[in-house]
């Protein structure tokens, strides 16, 4: 029996942070012993809002060498750069010219993103969730681990999928195209900012102080824990809604220095702020330091992760063409030879 595929990807924009790595990233590490792992760096997407060139280069080789460095393993997975196979591009004007304008205008994150970007919103932040249809379904994706903010996005894709290709263009008994279903991961999937419990760490914060980085330094974690807000209250425990930092603070010592919910909560029944933040500094540099290791290996050594990517995008191209292809087809155009 074949594996069940998982598609993951993350935008390069912005350093990957606590948040990425214990609510995604460390889940699609454990995935690649059960799944047909797809990784990518969506580097397409990062084009919705201004950039810069160079930067963007920089970051989507560096969002790649983090995958690796966090434990992604490319004899186990494909990893891979979203621009390097062109069949994103051409799958996202297919599905484009199928999908009614009026579900893309009712998407929560570009009414957001839309008001503060005021005159300058381009068509491409409008479209983005097309061209995210597009990359889950070009590899026939069984699962797409997703959070709760992208789980519309998700379902997007499934009415793309069902209601305009495969109720149109295919049978029932042949769809054209594979109908993904949410993967909702646990544990860690939820890690909240430095500065408001009640709100996900996010990289899209102005403050910085918000998020730890998986690339902050030693002392930048520990000014930013130090710095991290709290309550008056002596003794750390989890689920009290009224100490949300609380939770937050304690649930994250929990995972980083490895010893789980019950031994963590025991050891800090009792202690106070200023005793309990050097141990959580002190867990967190320890956890991140391997990644940040590995990370410089891959950054300093361009042939290895050159070697790595093109191994990712050949595989992931086979994939993604076969199914174009496929869509092609369904919709009258002349095969490719």
């Amino acid at each position: 029996m074949p594996r069940p595929r998982v598609l993951s990807g993350v935008q390069p924009t912005g350093a990957l942070h606590l948040g990425n790595w214990l609510g995604a990233i460390r889940n699609w590490v454990d995935l690649q012993d059960t799944h047909d792992t797809f990784v990518c760096v969506v580097d397409l997407h990062a084009i919705t809002v201004p950039h810069d060139p160079a930067q963007l280069a920089g970051d989507t080789r560096s969002t790649a060498a983090l995958y690796l460095a966090c434990g992604m393993d490319p004899e186990r997975c494909s990893v891979f750069i979203q621009s390097q196979i062109a069949a994103h591009s051409e799958l996202c004007w297919l599905l484009n010219c199928v999908t009614p304008l009026n579900w893309l205008e009712r998407m929560i994150q570009f009414k957001e993103k839309s008001v503060k970007q005021g005159d300058n919103v381009s068509v491409g932040l409008l479209d983005y969730p097309v061209l995210m249809a597009a990359d889950i379904l070009l590899y026939d994706a069984d699962l797409v681990p997703v959070g709760e903010d992208q789980k519309q996005h998700l379902e997007l894709a499934r009415d793309i999928a069902q209601q305009r290709i495969n109720a149109r263009f295919g049978s029932e008994e042949l769809p054209v195209l594979n109908v993904p279903k949410p993967l909702i991961l646990k544990e860690g999937a939820r890690v909240m900012s430095l500065t408001d419990g009640r709100s996900k760490m996010s990289k899209s914060d102005p403050n910085e102080g918000s998020r730890i980085t998986l690339l902050d330094p030693p002392e930048l974690i520990t000014k930013k824990i130090k710095r991290a807000k709290t309550d008056p209250q002596m003794g750390l425990e989890f689920d009290n809604p009224e100490r949300p930092e609380t939770h937050n603070l304690l649930s994250l010592y929990a995972i980083l220095s490895g010893q789980g919910r019950e031994a963590a909560a025991a050891e800090c029944a009792e202690m106070g702020w200023g005793t309990f933040k050097p141990l959580l500094a002190e867990a967190t540099v320890a956890a991140l330091e391997p990644i940040q290791a590995r990370h410089r290996e891959l950054m300093n050594d361009p042939a290895e992760l050159d070697q790595v990517l093109d191994q990712g995008r050949q595989k992931a191209e086979n994939v993604a063409n076969a199914t174009l292809e496929r869509v092609r087809k369904s919709l009258g155009f002349s095969p490719r030879h």
